[in-house]
């Protein structure tokens, strides 16, 4: 099933392509009206992003290094789901996140937080016939990003979806209930207000293991008026 969702509801849930308060959207978001390119077999078909390829430790972030990560650690699982609460399985999810200190294990992040050599901050797993996945991971921590005067983004972790081709990619990020940051991000609250929830992880006792890891649910809608938030 191709990861699209109708435009009837693209601007109920999904931020501005162009941000005054999110600087970098003026010279990211499209200033000319688009062209429209005719798909060939490839795109429409494939190719299927890895899907048959994956390893144990891809989904257990915890686990792909000798050593243990530093941090908090925790689970975070949910389901895929359509406009009518059905599943969608076989989607690839990637995830990529900060580490405990709040740094990115890549070339321009030149945050002064100490890097761990036992966290690479990315992992990815296939949703099951239910639509469910599941990720062990490091709570990530908060860091500046010099948007503006003293900018610091919140606790997240960004969510990438792959169907079965190029034009089925939806990325998204997942926040944590109760982030004293979430009233001076920007990106955040470029979100319509309705919709903003949507990208906030549930905290869950179910999902917590005892003397191991706290556990969060976060579903992801993938079109409808309940969809999840995506980045575009």
């Amino acid at each position: 099933m191709p990861l699209i969702y109708p435009k009837e509801s693209f601007f109920e849930a999904h931020p501005k392509y162009d941000s005054p308060t999110y600087k970098s959207t003026a010279k990211r978001h499209p200033k000319k009206p688009l062209i429209i390119l005719p798909h060939t077999m490839t795109e429409l078909n494939g190719p299927v992003y890895g899907h048959e390829i994956l390893q144990p430790e891809d989904g257990d972030l915890t686990r792909q290094h000798p050593g243990e990560p530093q941090g908090e650690r925790i689970i975070v699982q949910g389901r895929v789901l359509d406009e009518d609460g059905r599943p969608v399985p076989n989607t690839l999810i990637e995830i990529w996140q900060a580490n405990a200190a709040g740094r990115y294990v890549h070339v321009v992040d030149d945050h002064p937080a100490p890097l761990d050599p036992n966290f690479s901050g990315a992992g990815r797993v296939v949703t099951d016939e239910q639509g469910r996945y599941r990720f062990t991971t490091i709570k990530p921590g908060p860091y500046p990003w010099r948007n503006h005067h003293n900018a610091w983004r919140p606790a997240h972790i960004h969510l990438s979806l792959f169907g079965s081709s190029f034009l089925s990619r939806l990325v998204t990020q997942m926040y944590f209930e109760g982030d004293p940051l979430f009233p001076y991000d920007p990106i955040f609250n470029e979100v319509p207000e309705a919709a903003r929830q949507r990208l906030v992880s549930k905290f869950d006792l179910d999902v917590t293991e005892p003397e191991w890891a706290l556990g969060y649910t976060f579903d992801i809608v993938l079109r409808g008026r309940n969809a999840t938030p995506m980045e575009s």
